[in-house]
């Protein structure tokens, strides 16, 4: 009898993700955004707005390439600098109404394509999924509990 290979969950994850990405970018491209507009926009409507130094290390962005970003979504209209009054080198940054907006059909649009990448899962199973990768992501398993390598 051959062995069957262990389960793999990364390799399903990442043809999963490249399913979301493929069908993702038309979308946005549509609406004239890129998935780190996105995620810029969804991070700092969650956060009701952030000081650009505590945004760059949530995007795990450096601070000069988030300028940059910032520069254009500011340049659209889609967000708003402006020095913090409490400490005046700080800059605060907030979603405009229309940055509101657009990240709002993105959004719309966005779940047109997980229900095409998802459509095989009913509710029940997409809230497992949803919860699962949840876990996953805020790293729920200790250190000690993976190996003495960590």
């Amino acid at each position: 009898m051959i062995d069957q290979p262990a389960r793999r969950v990364g390799a399903l994850l990442d043809q999963v993700g490249r399913q979301l990405r493929q069908h993702s970018m038309p979308a946005l491209d549509s609406l004239g955004m890129r998935p780190r507009h996105l995620l810029t926009l969804t991070v700092l409507r969650d956060r009701a707005g952030s000081s650009q130094a505590d945004l760059s290390t949530l995007l795990q962005i450096d601070r000069t390439n988030l300028v940059g970003l910032l520069n254009e979504l500011e340049a659209d209209g889609l967000i708003e600098r402006r020095r913090s009054p409490e400490d005046r080198r700080r800059h605060l940054v907030e979603l405009t109404r229309d940055g509101r907006e657009l990240l709002s059909k993105a959004e719309f649009a966005l779940a047109f394509v997980e229900d095409h990448v998802f459509g095989a899962l009913d509710a029940s199973q997409r809230e497992t999924l949803y919860e699962l990768l949840q876990l996953a992501a805020n790293g729920e398993a200790s250190c000690s509990e993976l190996s003495s390598d960590c």
